[in-house]
């Protein structure tokens, strides 16, 4: 369970500010309502996927004893 800052708060801020799980979280949750989403969604989305291509995307360097190598937002 998803359990950060919201995105009233987030859509104040750049992306480049926002933490991998938040990227993660808002991704895939708009993600599942692209077909719903108007041209402003589509935008905050397409924002969030070009951060996390800058960032090198959602994968983790490298795993260790308690973490994987996906970045997790449960």
């Amino acid at each position: 369970m998803y359990v950060g800052r919201d995105m009233t708060e987030l859509s104040m801020m750049s992306k480049t500010d926002w933490q991998h799980e938040e990227l993660a979280f808002f991704h895939r949750s708009l993600q599942q309502m692209v077909p719903y989403l108007n041209v402003e969604g589509q935008t905050i989305h397409r924002e969030i996927i070009k951060e996390i291509e800058r960032r090198g995307g959602l994968k983790r360097n490298e795993a260790d004893y308690t973490h994987g190598t996906e970045v997790t937002f449960d």
